[in-house]
């Protein structure tokens, strides 16, 4: 059964493109981990400040195997540094849980 893990990122207006580009800086870090299905960030296209990382998993202990790893460490290691150097350039953020419990594909 597939998870869905989306971390909400309450992103200031004037940092976004800053966001954009250090997922696309890490683009593909996560897509070789054991029960990884897939990701995407979504840009908020109203006035809304939160961007959504919508991230597909196998299940929760590959998930939590993720969380746990060196390559997690290494997209999260500039946390408490200032923006300028690397840090969060988030005012906060809250972890989203789900399962598929129905749908379609093409």
């Amino acid at each position: 059964m597939t998870i869905i893990k989306i971390n909400a990122i309450t992103v200031p207006a004037d940092a976004g493109d800053e966001l954009a580009r250090r997922f696309a800086a890490r683009a593909g870090a996560v897509d070789g981990t054991e029960g990884f299905e897939g990701f995407e960030l979504l840009k908020p296209t109203d006035d809304r400040l939160q961007w959504l990382v919508v991230t597909r998993w196998n299940s929760q202990d590959s998930f939590d195997a993720w969380t746990k790893s060196q390559s997690f460490a290494q997209g999260h290691q500039g946390a408490s540094a200032p923006a300028q150097h690397g840090g969060p350039i988030s005012t906060g953020a809250e972890l989203w849980n789900y399962e598929v419990a129905g749908g379609s594909s093409k």
